[in-house]
C-alpha cells in the first residue's frame, strides 16, 4: 500500500507546487492511516487543514481504497 500512496501523492504534488507548497510522505500504518508533511507555502497556510482533508485525503481514498485517513505531522 505504501507504494500506491506514494504514487498517488506524486499526482497531487504538482497542484501544491503551483502554489509554492509541497507534500512529503511520512508513513502509513496497518490501519490505513497515512501521515504526510505539508511544506513550503502549504506548511503555514491557514487553509492547510482543508487542503489535507478535502484535497489530499479525498484523492488518496479514491486512488487507494485501503486509506482510512490522512493526517498532517
Amino acid at each position: 500500500m505504501e507504494e500506491q500512496v506514494k504514487a498517488a501523492l506524486e499526482m497531487v504534488r504538482p497542484s501544491l507546487q503551483a502554489d509554492g507548497g509541497d507534500v512529503e510522505f511520512v508513513s502509513v500504518d496497518d490501519a490505513g492511516n497515512v501521515s504526510v508533511r505539508l511544506t513550503g507555502a502549504c506548511g503555514g497556510c491557514p487553509m492547510a487543514q482543508m487542503t489535507l482533508k478535502m484535497g489530499i485525503e479525498n484523492y488518496l481514498k479514491k486512488q487507494v481504497p485501503e486509506v482510512a485517513s490522512v493526517v498532517g505531522v
